[in-house]
């Protein structure tokens, strides 16, 4: 048994799909369909049942897949292990961005990282949160850029900052006659929310106290995966929705009429790196871990945690 299909292994696991691991491993289907017969032949099972489409792992494979992982990981320790005796800052880093995060935190540290790190091949992808997890718990990624704290897993939470939430509300909206926002002060008819399975959307619910059959809006009900399509709702409709601190940063000067703040203590998401506590690539995250802090706006950098309250993301 090699490196090599063990790898062919884990990636017909992922995709579900011969020609598309073969693709992700840069071989040709049959050069990956041949090793892993030579694989299952030395074992003696069957790692995949290919009458199903999707093709799906039998019993034993599963067991065996779960092997492999932890063989890959020690494998890749060694390289890691390499790299981090080096001097230099190097080597391939894949992190994971949930999308409430990835317009406004990406923009602010990417290019600076890059220029900073020449030797760090930087890969970030957008994920929700639920498949951020499982592609850690697969090292299928390095870190994950989440909203925190993270109930019942076992990562290690690197805590970058902590973001305000401020209620955005549409033209003539009689929350926006108020100087100040409370709690009790959000009305559950009108709300706008992102769909299942974004975090921010379970902290506006846990926040306004309200289940989840909400965000109908007479006889229209919608709801997104992205915060913008939410905002563009409200200035071209009726209603309000929530945003954090740098989605509101981003705003016009005409969009930031729309937006008022909570009164102290302000709720608030707490952001952090996350990865496993089996980590080798230190430098890479502690690099990135710095060069996020240092870019972030002032205004958020300088938020005292005392004057604001972190909204769970758990369902209440």
């Amino acid at each position: 048994m090699t490196i090599t299909q063990l790898e062919y292994i884990l990636a017909v696991e992922k995709h579900r799909h011969f020609g598309k691991a073969a693709k992700a491993c840069s071989v040709t289907q049959p050069t990956l369909s041949m090793q892993l017969q030579k694989a299952e032949e030395e074992l003696g099972v069957v790692l995949f049942d290919r009458s199903k489409n999707p093709i799906i792992t039998t019993d034993n494979g599963a067991r065996i897949i779960e092997q492999a992982r932890l063989v890959i990981r020690e494998y890749k320790k060694i390289f890691s292990i390499i790299d981090a005796s080096k001097d230099e800052v190097r080597g391939e880093f894949r992190l994971g961005v949930i999308p409430t995060l990835a317009p406004y935190v990406i923009p602010l540290f990417a290019g600076h990282f890059v220029k900073k790190y020449p030797l760090v091949n930087l890969t970030i992808e957008e994920f929700k949160t639920e498949e951020i997890i499982e592609l850690l718990s697969k090292d299928e990624l390095d870190a994950g850029l989440l909203v925190t704290p993270l109930i019942g897993e076992t990562f290690i939470e690197r805590v970058l900052f902590h973001e305000p939430f401020s209620v955005f509300a549409s033209k003539g909206h009689a929350l926006l006659k108020k100087t100040k926002i409370k709690d009790k002060d959000l009305d559950t008819h009108d709300v706008w929310l992102l769909n299942e399975g974004h975090c921010f959307r379970q902290q506006v619910l846990n926040l306004c106290r309200i289940s989840k059959d909400v965000g109908t809006h007479d006889n229209l009900k919608f709801e997104s995966g992205n915060l913008e399509t939410l905002k563009n709702m409200v200035l071209n409709s009726e209603g309000y929705t929530l945003l954090p601190q740098l989605a509101v940063l981003n705003l016009s000067a005409a969009d930031k009429k729309h937006v008022r703040e909570f009164q102290s203590p302000i709720p608030s998401r707490e952001v952090s790196l996350v990865h496993n506590r089996i980590f080798l690539k230190e430098k890479i995250i502690l690099s990135l871990e710095e060069s996020i802090i240092e870019n972030l706006p002032s205004s958020l950098s300088s938020l005292k945690k005392k004057n604001l309250e972190v909204v769970s993301i758990q369902e209440n």
